[in-house]
């Protein structure tokens, strides 16, 4: 039994199909979340990845991770229908084995460090219990309503440094 179901995490994340990656949430705790995405032959993306070898591209992987780090911190944050979480760098990513149509992920993310608005979360993709994929991404929590230019103005004056 899902502790949450897709229309719950609709209610959560701003993400709709074609790119909403997590279909279901099977655990949560303040530290750690367990999502999961049934891969099918129908997913857009594999109309041209790759036609005669269906393959789920790496870096959705990496936004399925931070789809379900994006549930774990939001789902603690208070006022979470006027936030929103941006990802912000992606450190140590590794594919491990393709994924193709027929897979059902299994995503997991535990929190690593969490202060004030930022996250940064260590995540594993599984299929079958074998490792698909993994990385550690650091996300930034933001009001909707200046989320996106207070994430430009950070990252341009990081990039300045």
């Amino acid at each position: 039994m899902p502790i949450l179901d897709v229309n719950e995490i609709r209610r959560i994340l701003p993400h709709r199909y074609p790119f909403l990656l997590v279909a279901r949430i099977v655990e949560l705790t303040p530290e750690k979340v367990v999502g999961i995405k049934n891969v099918t032959i129908n997913e857009p993306f594999f109309n041209g990845h790759f036609p005669d070898f269906p393959v789920m591209p790496g870096v959705l992987m990496v936004e399925a991770m931070a789809q379900a780090g994006g549930i774990l911190v939001l789902t603690s944050t208070p006022d979470r229908e006027n936030k929103i979480m941006f990802l912000v760098s992606v450190d140590q990513a590794k594919f491990r084995k393709p994924v193709v149509p027929g897979d059902t992920l299994r995503i997991e993310m535990t929190v690593l460090r969490r202060k004030g608005t930022v996250a940064k979360m260590a995540g594993r993709v599984t299929v079958d219990g074998v490792l698909v994929a993994e990385a550690e991404l650091m996300c930034k929590l933001e009001d909707r309503e200046d989320g996106l230019g207070k994430l430009r103005m950070d990252l341009e004056t990081r990039a300045l440094s």
